[in-house]
């Protein structure tokens, strides 16, 4: 019994090991906002049930969800020993599932999301293919360029909302306005997580912003990169019809407002995870404030 406890044991630990490999919950998380953003903001002129039971955006969702399992395998393949320095714990439950393993895995999620894109047309089978090169060039060279990787960073980040848009074929300007807000919080989180992980940076010679610039440029560009949200928050709130997502907007105005002094005041790594924190929180109570945009048909174009 002891024997099969610890077997028992092991295979959880192995579980939780390539959950924490692959973020089982920030693609829970996109796979939520896909589809959130499909019903109320891609499509609000279907009912609910037609977007949410469509096969194709299912197929669609489920490749991406596997492309970018596959994206935080290989990343974390590579950063290895960084996360080694910056993250010691988290590193040792990651190394429980050996690496050749975790390559197998990367391999078949991606000719898996390949096999499901191409129920829906080539075009999907095309644009997962580069979306998976663009992933594993990021990770293998352009990572360790300051500023270029950064941006190729949050432009692969918001790429499963821009294949759902493209599938609706959506090219309202209010679209746009959204992508450029979500990206310019995902381009301050890079940087914020390129100042919480120096440390190892500097150790393995990666060229962040912080590593060949300084700390200082590097806030000064997160202080630049905020006063530019300031932008797509004045158009959706003023310009476009948000609904109550609008008290949303206010809000991320009074946390970027507390993420901007917080950013002038920090020096180590506790001070920037909690900077990261922010963004994030940011970021996922954006996906869940989608509901807010017509909550007076929520219920309706559901049920």
């Amino acid at each position: 019994m002891s024997f099969l406890s610890r077997r028992n044991k092991l295979v959880m630990l192995k579980f939780l090991s390539l959950f924490s490999v692959v973020r089982g919950y920030n693609i829970l998380i996109i796979i939520i906002a896909q589809y959130l953003a499909s019903i109320y903001i891609l499509a609000p002129d279907l009912p609910a049930k037609e977007v949410l039971l469509d096969p194709n955006l299912f197929l669609i969702v489920i490749s991406s969800a596997m492309v970018i399992a596959g994206g935080y395998i290989i990343n974390s393949f590579y950063d290895s020993e960084k996360d080694l320095i910056n993250r010691p714990t988290k590193t040792k439950l990651d190394h429980l599932v050996s690496q050749k393993k975790k390559l197998t895995l990367y391999f078949v999620l991606n000719l898996l999301s390949v096999i499901v894109a191409s129920y829906v047309s080539f075009r999907a089978v095309l644009f997962f293919s580069i979306y998976i090169f663009g992933i594993w060039f990021y990770s293998h060279k352009l990572k360790k360029i300051p500023l270029l990787g950064n941006i190729t960073s949050a432009i692969l980040s918001i790429t499963p909302f821009f294949v759902v848009f493209i599938y609706y074929g959506n090219f309202q300007q209010v679209i746009f306005v959204h992508a450029t807000f979500l990206f310019l919080i995902l381009s301050m989180r890079e940087i914020v997580k390129d100042l919480e992980n120096i440390k190892g940076d500097l150790a393995l010679n990666y060229r962040t912003i912080p590593v060949v610039w300084g700390e200082q440029w590097a806030k000064l560009n997160i202080t630049g990169l905020l006063l530019l949200t300031a932008i797509p928050i004045y158009l959706l709130i003023s310009y476009y019809d948000v609904g109550h997502m609008s008290y949303y907007f206010y809000l991320s105005i009074l946390l970027l407002g507390v993420f901007l002094f917080m950013v002038w005041r920090s020096r180590d790594k506790l001070h920037y995870l909690v900077l990261h924190n922010i963004l994030k929180f940011i970021i996922v109570l954006g996906v869940f404030s989608i509901l807010f945009i017509d909550m007076d048909t929520v219920i309706n174009r559901i049920f």
